[in-house]
């Protein structure tokens, strides 16, 4: 299926402001390409991202939700000079869960998010505002991973770079590299986001979305003349390469797929020292110097006397603005509500107006997938891993890719003599469906029992300190998935719950509700796409409450109809 090229009178126009470009050994950033605006660049600019009349200055604004997308606008809501009441229905931090473990509280397992790629530059803003550390993130052949074990069909193969695996795993990984060249124009699309040339992206992109909004991943890859055969696709979907093995997406869109890879999203993750729960707690404490309205040192943390509001029940239309109801009774109307949580939660969890979204929104929201997703740690009284089989003289024990059940493990030490985690399980959708059902102490059972066929000689359990700890996020009440992944023809649900933050000209009983979080934006799954999403209800907030961005410094709602998502035609 290769994309031709396209003829000039396709290019948009574009702003001089927006066409300039980049070098071309700039690096590759989560820019685009749907919506290519450059969040980074909004947030550093000098003139900052908008001002408020001042009579506005001091006006609560309702953020329901307090995760990573909950933190982000609030705060920035506050700097701006608004009263952000953020509500939480369960801990600070939504999928940012970092669970101490019982034996050593010093130590914690990432249930959610736990690896971020450098090309997320708009939530690393946030990161280096903090002064937070990270370090490399052991993914499978990563230069920072000590060894790889991969386990397929009942065979083990050693490696620390895909040119130790046997000659079938390079012929999988040259495949891959062709298709994204050949049926994807990789090359074409990197240069467009390294130089940030918006015209070139969304000619390109568009087209691409025209063409493939109907494709699996699956289907792409056998209609690849590199993956005809079914070998090689089993293969690529077991190990993959980057960050792991692709089959779990194979039932999704080719889009959800080609957003990350044009962007690096798959490539050169980190942790953050001391687990993601640093930056949670950053941003709930972290004080609004410069701010407009409050006084130097205000915080999230402040202006709640230390905790978020409780769950909120119901969200209602009122004269005025949009009413809030939580579990204790209380109910306040605001201007404006920002809600990040799952959109499925407005379905079953919350009572919602119908009013307050327009039914082709509704229809977007019930139609949202989210892929489930497990995992199962446990801490060690030492990285012993890293001990050498004394019959071979390699690790005793490697991150794994397999197969079975484990699926991907996951080996993190903070140094000799000092305890280890092991994530001994990673799984995704069908493979998270298989342990949903078991109890911690018997999902570590089979799991310790599957590994054991791989590693015979190596007793896990020994070195076990403590209980495991577990997440299953499709069975999370308040979550009800990992995140959101298009299936193939929902490319236009999709754009509707994107570009709802933009409320010019919608009838005044949809305005004043601004969706946000990862499952809103085009890169589920990804922190930035919370942070981004965040960003975009913030513009609309101000733009609500009679603000402007700078003219120097255009906000997303700005410019949207210059860069908006292409409209499919849906007749």
């Amino acid at each position: 299926m290769s994309l031709t090229p396209l003829g000039s009178q396709e290019l948009p126009a574009m702003p001089a402001a927006r066409t300039a470009t980049r070098s071309t050994t700039a690096p590759l950033t989560m820019f685009g390409p749907d919506f290519p605006f450059p969040y980074d660049d909004w947030l550093r600019h000098p003139a900052g991202i908008g001002a408020l009349p001042e009579e506005r200055h001091g006006t609560p604004v309702a953020v329901v939700g307090g995760g990573i997308a909950g933190l982000v606008s609030a705060y920035e809501l506050m700097r701006l000079g608004l009263r952000p009441v953020l509500y939480e229905a369960g801990e600070l931090g939504g999928r940012m869960r970092a669970v101490p473990f019982q034996a050593d509280p010093g130590y914690v397992a990432e249930m959610g998010a736990m690896r971020f790629p450098v090309s997320a530059t708009t939530l690393f803003h946030y990161i280096d505002l903090l002064g937070l550390r990270t370090r490399p993130f052991p993914n499978p052949l990563s230069p920072h991973t000590s060894s790889t074990l991969v386990h397929l069909g009942g065979e083990r193969h050693l490696a620390r770079t895909v040119g130790d695996l046997p000659a079938v795993y390079q012929e999988v990984a040259d495949a891959w590299e062709k298709t994204l060249r050949e049926e994807a124009e990789l090359a074409v699309m990197e240069d467009a986001v390294r130089r940030r040339d918006v015209p070139l992206l969304k000619a390109v992109w568009n087209r691409m979305v025209r063409t493939l909004d109907d494709q699996s991943f699956h289907g792409f890859l056998a209609a690849s003349p590199h993956f005809r055969s079914f070998r090689h696709r089993e293969i690529f979907g077991q190990v993959g390469f980057g960050s792991g093995g692709w089959d779990t997406d194979f039932p999704n869109s080719v889009l959800e797929v080609l957003r990350v890879v044009f962007t690096a999203a798959d490539e050169e993750h980190v942790s953050i020292v001391g687990g993601t729960g640093r930056l949670v707690d950053g941003l709930w404490t972290l004080g609004a110097e410069g701010a407009a309205h409050w006084p130097a040192g205000t915080s999230l943390a402040s202006l709640h006397e230390g905790r978020p509001r409780p769950a909120v029940t119901a969200l209602r239309r009122a004269t005025g603005g949009i009413t809030v109801e939580d579990e204790q009774g209380s109910v306040e109307t605001y201007p404006a509500v920002v809600f990040t949580p799952h959109v499925w939660t407005l379905l079953n969890r919350i009572d919602c107006d119908p009013a307050l979204l327009s039914v082709p929104q509704w229809t977007a929201v019930e139609r949202t997938h989210y892929m489930g997703a497990s995992k199962m740690f446990v801490l060690t009284d030492r990285p012993f891993w890293l001990d050498r089989d004394p019959r071979t003289g390699q690790d005793l024990m490697s991150m794994t890719l397999t197969d079975r059940m484990p699926r991907g493990v996951y080996l993190f030490d903070d140094g000799p003599g000092r305890p280890g985690v092991i994530c001994l399980s990673y799984t995704w959708n069908d493979d998270s469906l298989k342990v949903a059902t078991l109890n911690d102490e018997q999902r570590l059972e089979r799991l310790l029992a599957e590994l054991h066929r791989i590693y015979p000689e190596v007793d896990i359990r020994q070195h076990i300190s403590g209980p495991p700890v577990s997440v299953t996020w499709e069975t999370e009440p308040l979550f009800m998935g990992a995140f959101k992944a298009n299936l193939p023809g929902q490319y236009r649900y999709q754009r509707r719950l994107f570009t709802q933050f933009v409320q010019h000209g919608l009838p005044a009983e949809q305005r004043g509700l601004f969706l946000a979080g990862d499952d809103v934006s085009w890169t589920a799954g990804f922190a930035e796409g919370a942070v981004t999403t965040a960003l975009n209800a913030v513009w609309g907030v101000v733009d609500a409450l009679g603000g402007t961005s700078h003219p120097a410094n255009p906000g997303p709602g700005d410019v949207f109809d210059e860069i908006a998502p292409i409209l499919l035609p849906e007749e």
